[in-house]
């Protein structure tokens, strides 16, 4: 008997419909042990079950709607029996630990936002994306649920990528920076300005056990770098750096393989490098690493890529599955109460009365 948290997978999300998420589910099942339940149309996915000889291996919670792949905000309310609506349920009443979905990601984010619930303390929600870095992965946040942020706001979003990279890469005391155009010091518009303040501020003030590894400011050229864990920023800023990352990455894997085609020499030069540019494009994938994780939510939330396909759906399972078991509602908890205590401690003054403003 399989053991451990269940994740709700949204199967009729994405642009391949439900057959690449049934596979998906089947391959986190059989392969990794995995307990899913796929949330959707019953007869669409008892038929397609059956199609992967898994009939009757994977629960199914039945619902007769779904979230199109245009739809953004609205579709929370718009569309109350959609299959993310009812995976939210399934968290809502303890039947399952995590929703996995390669919906409409502003319809996701907004459906699970209000029926998930910010976890207490939380001012908001962030989106949070794992960069190709070496040697290891670096957590962009927010990666676009909040296109307008406060100094706070990313105050918390430090805490909540420091958890991550600890619960999904065990990175032990993450270094944290703030994107901004200049890596000198009182660089940037004024967000960026009070946010590296508020920074500088909590990594002096906070318990050694929750204290955040501040480093300063990183420009978007130190994005790939892997010179910190956690780079911080607003969402609009962040979808754009993430966008922009990604069509570079496309782009020069294109161009790569154009070059390695080129002439016969090429072919033949390819053909000895064949493990190393698999294993190159792998790396670059943006599936490789599950997806993007709303955090800040009262359960794990991971947002595949619309265009996902089994693998990149098991992934995505496997990942819900480590930030559930490692614990990563507790890790935020504990961070943002500890961030809270040390904001408070800013406001006090020597005898611990508040101070003015300014």
């Amino acid at each position: 008997m399989h053991s451990g948290p269940v994740i709700a997978l949204d199967a009729m999300g994405g642009d391949h419909g439900p057959q690449e998420a049934v596979r998906g589910a089947v391959r986190a099942v059989r392969e990794h042990g995995l307990r899913v339940v796929m949330v959707g149309r019953r007869p669409e996915l008892v038929r397609l079950l059956a199609e992967e000889d898994a009939a009757g291996a994977i629960p199914i919670v039945h619902a007769e709607d779904a979230l199109a792949m245009h739809e953004g905000a609205l579709a929370s309310w718009r569309r109350p029996r959609s299959s993310v609506a009812v995976a939210c349920k399934l968290i809502r009443q303890g039947e399952a630990s995590a929703l996995v979905s390669a919906g409409s990601t502003g319809g996701v984010v907004a459906t699970s936002t209000v029926r998930l619930r910010t976890q207490q303390g939380i001012m908001r929600p962030a989106l949070a994306v794992s960069l190709p870095t070496r040697p290891g992965p670096t957590v962009l946040l927010d990666a676009g649920a909040n296109a307008d942020a406060k100094p706070e706001m990313l105050v918390q979003f430090a805490h909540l990528g420091a958890a991550y990279a600890r619960s999904a890469f065990g990175v032990e005391n993450p270094r944290v920076a703030m994107l901004t155009i200049g890596a000198e010091p009182g660089k940037g518009n004024r967000l960026a300005r009070k946010t590296a303040e508020l920074l500088t501020a909590a990594a002096a003030q906070a318990p050694q056990a929750q204290r955040l590894d501040f480093r300063g400011n990183v420009e978007g050229h130190d994005l790939l770098a892997g010179e910190v864990d956690v780079v911080v920023t607003d969402g609009f800023t962040g979808n754009v750096a993430l966008k922009s990352v990604e069509g570079a990455v496309r782009f020069t894997m294109d161009a790569v393989a154009e070059a390695m085609t080129s002439s016969t020499a090429a072919k033949a030069g390819s053909l000895l490098q064949r493990k190393a540019l698999r294993e190159l494009r792998g790396r670059l994938d943006s599936d490789t690493y599950g997806g993007a994780v709303l955090l800040g939510l009262n359960g794990s939330v991971v947002i595949s890529h619309g265009a996902s396909r089994g693998p990149a759906v098991e992934r995505a399972c496997r990942l819900a599955h480590d930030l559930t078991a490692g614990g990563i509602g507790e890790e935020v908890r504990s961070r943002v109460q500890s961030g809270a205590r040390s904001a408070r401690r800013q406001r006090l003054g020597p005898g611990g009365e508040e101070q003015p403003a300014g």
